[in-house]
């Protein structure tokens, strides 16, 4: 994430400076206060139009204020729809059950019933640890470098950023960190690595509940976990009676290119974490998906008191039924992501950079963390929404909505080339003059 140093460029925003906390964070890299926002489109107080390639830190892959979602919103709410339910039966909630396992689960060969919690992502990798924990009587989990899984404590015990860990005083524990695919570089098998400390009893690795990781590292640098090393992280967890939990919280819901990251590589997870763009709409709301011999709870053993936000079960359907419907949508995605990777390829291979990621999800790894703040920053003054990734935060990251229009994708990643220039030309330029 980008830690610029505040300039308010309103009075509006001077009042959040004032009186909101320090803990702030994105309103830091675009300081100007937004109004409205239409798919790919932001329009601050001023009139000022930007476009929109964070997108909710991909909470909104159908973009902003999607017509139909917004109109089975409205019309709920109208005819005064339950608003909070708690977990208790509504019309809303079995519709959206019901259209979920019709139209990804059942498709996919899948069975997982779907469990609610809180209505964040940590909130779902929460009850997963727990319930992982629960159903094998074992309390150490395997999580791996550069992974991000939430800030609450047994998701941040998880999560391998340094400066997110060091925000807790309180003892992150019961997680062993391993090698993430490719951490160690090429010809380095991280997988049989694992294998390899589980499989010896005097490794000092206690026997896991669970393997957890993301398919694609969002926030830890766009980093990618092979159809191989997925594969065989499956095994490994079989083998040595682990529970495998895929946290797609950031890379589900179409930003791989289809509505799970891990469909690529042929694998069933045990257990998969779900929020952020779940609800299509940009509402909270977040899903654990389980096995049903792993559906070990008792009746509000975990709960969460926002886990029936009817109104997000109403938005996810809608999305549901007009995006997933065939597979015409996720064709569409995987055209763009083309076209995103040979973009930025272009811009990457003009000053000996490169790019990482999968599907939607791709950046620039500048190899600096300031040089990629300056980027994001000249991008932001030439109307584009964009941030940064990584352990260092070197990574641009284009995050752009699944809905955004060609000519806007296209004028987006224009900016992106401009600012590109602007950073790095600008100085050999005013040498050379």
């Amino acid at each position: 994430m980008l830690n610029h140093t505040e300039t308010p460029a309103t009075t509006g925003a001077a009042t959040f400076a004032r009186l909101e906390s320090e803990v702030r964070s994105y309103c830091r890299s675009f300081p100007t206060v937004f109004k409205k926002a239409q798919n790919a489109t932001l329009t601050d107080i001023e009139g000022r139009e930007y476009i929109d390639f964070l997108a909710g830190c991909a909470s909104l892959n159908y973009g902003h204020n999607d017509p139909d979602m917004k109109s089975a919103l409205v019309d709920y709410i109208m005819s005064d729809g339950v608003t909070h339910g708690l977990d208790m039966f509504t019309e809303a909630k079995e519709a959206f059950l019901i259209s979920f396992s019709e139209r990804i689960l059942k498709p996919r060969g899948m069975d997982h019933r779907m469990m609610f919690q809180g209505p964040t992502g940590a909130n779902a990798v929460e009850a997963a640890l727990k319930l992982a924990r629960k159903a094998t009587g074992r309390e150490n989990v395997i999580a791996f470098t550069n992974g991000y899984h939430g800030v609450t404590t047994g998701a941040l015990a998880a999560t391998g950023n340094g400066s997110q860990r060091a925000g807790s005083r309180s003892q992150l524990t019961g997680v062993t960190r391993m090698a993430y695919d490719g951490f160690h570089g090429e010809g380095v098998d991280s997988a049989q690595m694992l294998d390899d400390m589980l499989g010896d009893t005097s490794s000092g690795i206690d026997a896991p509940a669970a393997i957890l990781l993301e398919c694609i590292q969002g926030e830890g640098g766009l980093n990618v976990a092979s159809k191989e090393f997925l594969q065989r992280l499956s095994a490994i967890a079989k083998k040595h009676g682990a529970l495998l939990i895929i946290d797609d919280i950031q890379a589900g819901c179409g930003r791989s290119g289809d509505f799970f990251a891990f469909e690529f590589a042929g694998i069933e997870p045990d257990i998969i974490t779900m929020a952020k763009s779940l609800s299509g709409f940009g509402l909270p709301m977040s899903m654990v998906l389980v096995k049903p011999e792993y559906d070990v709870f008792t009746p509000a053993e975990h709960n969460g008191t926002f886990r029936g936000n009817n109104h997000a079960f109403v938005t996810a359907r809608a999305a549901l039924e007009k995006f997933w419907a065939d597979d015409a949508f996720a064709k569409d995605i995987r055209r763009k992501a083309d076209y995103l990777n040979q973009r930025l390829g272009a811009i990457a291979e003009s000053y000996g950079f490169r790019v990482k990621g999968r599907g939607m999800m791709r950046g620039i790894d500048t190899g600096s963390g300031d040089k990629a703040a300056e980027i994001c920053a000249a991008a932001f003054e030439r109307g584009l929404v964009i941030e940064t990734a990584g352990s260092s935060d070197e990574i641009v990251k284009v995050l752009a909505p699944l809905t955004i229009s060609d000519e806007t994708f296209a004028r987006g990643l224009d900016i992106v080339a401009e600012a590109f220039e602007t950073v790095l030309r600008a100085p050999a330029r005013v040498a050379a003059e």
